[in-house]
């Protein structure tokens, strides 16, 4: 179900649906990283317990990001804003075929 919802998201996006191995590896990473501090900041994880299951992330910073939690629809709305902007500049940088 995971990887048909990252090959879903890799199409509409025009990115390759199948990522190559340093992707894949990214992805995997900025998922523990999210894992790590969502664990810590909400869960009431203890750094021990969060650095046992996901590592502890290095080069990054819990005060670089927003943990403020969100309603579901807060949460919905801001992905859409932010997808209708992403969807505008690949609309501008995508040449017709002549």
């Amino acid at each position: 179900c995971e990887l048909r919802l990252q090959r879903a998201i890799h199409l509409r996006f025009s990115l390759p649906v199948e990522p190559s191995a340093g992707l894949r590896k990214e992805i995997k990473r900025a998922d523990q990283v999210a894992a790590y501090f969502e664990a810590t900041l909400l869960a009431g994880f203890s750094t021990a317990e969060a650095t046992e299951f996901f590592g502890r992330p290095r080069g990054f910073n819990a005060d670089r990001f927003d943990f403020t939690p969100h309603s579901v629809t807060w949460a919905q709305n801001a992905f859409l804003e932010r997808y209708a902007a992403i969807e505008k500049l690949r609309r501008q940088t995508v040449q017709p075929a002549d």
